[in-house]
């Protein structure tokens, strides 16, 4: 069943309260014979008279009476409507579901809350902390609406915004090399190369860019923790080495905690991204999360 127009809700509205064809249709500006039209053909949508007239009166049926207050409800959600996309009723209240890594969120994301809760009122956030794989999945499926992260990926069915640049160092514990040195890629064999996942590896930043040197080096095993903050703990304890962030790092390494190996070779690096369905239709939310996200660097 087709929905009457508005502008013919308009003029029965205008008919109904004033009870006076002529008078209605200057108020809407229409002569006479068009707001008759306009009636008319509301009531063939209808199919019931909605207007008892004579030559004398005009007058609501029972299906003007019943129509009258569920047009001006009309009228009044399709102007709400309008003003809401001007934006004169302010944000609507949102809530999103962010999905982020255990360290990321403690160190950056954590306590940027306060400030974004001041420039986003209407908006919440709530944290949901994993690791990248099962981030990318919940994405997917809907479970978190966006995430941020740095892992790389290619389905389809996801997108992203670029945010910061993430920075990589290969490291371990500076008692770990004095016991047992690595600046040969032969010593890569007493060794343990401490990773996230197969399907993620992070030591691929540096033997990408350490061309022969990475592809010779056969450590004695590889330990695969699932997250950044449990393979910084076993860096930390002397337990292995490990390509991490370099952001996450950095005060280790200034206090002479950890030492960077191979020095001379640079990691790759990838960017942190804020995480989304292509489909989603609130890219405008997104973008407006990750310009806020911008202005905190990482440290």
């Amino acid at each position: 069943m087709p929905l009457p127009s508005m502008d013919n809700l308009r003029c029965f509205v205008a008919a109904a309260e004033t009870l006076n064809f002529r008078a209605a249709a200057r108020s809407v500006a229409l002569t006479p014979a068009a707001l008759g039209q306009r009636i008319r053909q509301l009531e063939d949508e209808v199919g019931h008279a909605l207007f008892a007239r004579t030559t004398r009166s005009v007058a609501l049926t029972a299906a003007g009476l019943a129509m009258l207050p569920e047009a001006r409800r009309t009228l009044s959600a399709a102007d709400t409507c309008l003003r809401a996309a001007r934006g004169e009723l302010g944000p609507t209240p949102s809530e999103l579901v962010l999905g982020t890594r255990h360290e990321l969120g403690m160190s950056w994301l954590l306590p940027q809350l306060p400030r974004l809760a001041r420039q986003r009122p209407d908006l919440t956030l709530h944290l949901y902390v994993s690791y990248s794989a099962d981030l990318l999945l919940r994405v997917r499926t809907r479970e978190v609406d966006c995430a941020v992260l740095s892992a790389r990926f290619s389905d389809p069915a996801l997108d992203a915004i670029a945010l910061h640049r993430e920075d990589y160092v290969f490291v371990a514990s500076r008692a770990l090399l004095e016991r047992s040195p690595l600046s040969r890629p032969e010593h890569a064999a007493a060794h343990t190369l401490v990773d996230i996942s197969p399907e993620l590896p992070l030591f691929r930043y540096w033997r990408e860019e350490a061309g022969a040197m990475g592809a010779s080096m056969r450590f004695a095993r590889v330990l695969r923790m699932g997250t950044i903050a449990a393979m910084e703990h076993l860096v930390l304890r002397g337990e292995g080495v490990a390509v991490l962030p370099e952001y996450l790092v950095q005060k280790r390494l200034e206090s002479g905690a950890l030492k960077v190996v191979f020095p001379r070779v640079k990691p790759g690096f990838d960017h942190f991204r804020l995480v989304f369905r292509g489909d989603d239709p609130r890219r405008a939310n997104y973008e407006a999360l990750a310009a806020m996200l911008l202005e905190t660097p990482l440290r």
